[in-house]
């Protein structure tokens, strides 16, 4: 941490008076068993006090200038509230837990740099290799639609920046999050990883064929459309889950979906636009 106290990770800073110039006192009387005269003593204090005064101004003003580039820096955290207040409680996100990690996670850090100016925005992003991060809305509302609990296992589909996962991370017990793009699949655990998330496991595959091993889920997302729901999806749903889909090419709707020991049933709908799923298995092509 430098002398201005500028919290590097949250790119703000507290106060701008910490640059302020410091008097610095000096220590009251000087005591020495020496024998020089007094007007020595004193020219020695007045040399020393000046010289320490040099140095220390030296110190505040090299940690200033250094600090200054960060004091223009975004207020990221001023601009995720204001995410919050407009774009998610000014609509109908209203699930408290879920306004909560949406106003903590930081979003601006899984945004690329040449983007990252625009990531409060209420528009998706590029990420790379055709891929989007989606609007902060679409993100707490799929998420408030799952209805997610501490105790739940939840498998994503479509990994993209790690942001919903991360979102999902905060909500559950477990999540299990699948990318199809072996880089940004290695991408987002890194970021993951740097951030402290330890209950979020990322594998680079097939989305289409979920990730047995760790079947039931309690809940599912999918973060990129396919034509229809994947059948190894419905399969991997516990019965009573909940899933996330958006379904179609062109026009494409949100699904919430509920598993029953006789099918799904729809429980909303949502007109969306999302990526195509890719990577369909040959057996399921048309």
């Amino acid at each position: 941490m430098n002398k201005c106290n500028i919290s590097l990770d949250q790119h703000s800073y507290r106060s701008a008076t910490a640059c302020a110039w410091t008097k610095v006192e000096p220590d009251g009387m000087l005591t020495s068993k020496s024998k020089m005269r007094r007007t020595d003593v004193i020219a020695s204090r007045g040399f020393a006090l000046r010289a320490a005064l040099f140095l220390a101004n030296l110190v505040i003003v090299a940690s200033c200038a250094g600090s200054e580039t960060q004091l223009g820096s975004r207020d990221w955290n001023t601009e995720r509230r204001r995410m919050v207040e407009v774009q998610l409680r000014g609509r109908d996100i209203r699930q408290a837990r879920v306004l909560d990690v949406m106003g903590t996670v930081p979003r601006h850090l899984f945004v690329p740099e040449p983007e990252r100016e625009r990531a409060y925005n209420d528009t998706p992003l590029p990420i790379g290799h055709g891929q989007t991060i989606s609007q902060p809305y679409i993100v707490a509302f799929m998420t408030q639609e799952l209805d997610i609990e501490t105790g739940h296992r939840v498998l994503e589909i479509g990994t993209g920046s790690g942001y919903q996962a991360a979102v999902l991370g905060a909500l559950a017990k477990e999540v299990y999050t699948i990318e199809i793009l072996a880089p940004l699949a290695e991408r987002a655990r890194q970021i993951l990883k740097s951030l402290g998330y330890r209950n979020i496991n990322v594998r680079a595959g097939n989305g289409y064929l979920g990730w047995p091993e760790h079947a039931p889920y309690d809940r599912i997302m999918v973060t990129a459309a396919p034509e229809e729901v994947p059948a190894a999806l419905v399969q991997q749903l516990k019965i009573g889950g909940l899933m996330a889909i958006p379904v179609g090419t062109g026009v494409q709707e949100l699904l919430i979906l509920r598993r029953t020991p006789t099918g799904m049933e729809t429980l909303r709908t949502l007109p969306v636009r999302f990526v195509p799923m890719t990577g369909k298995p040959r057996a399921q092509l048309p």
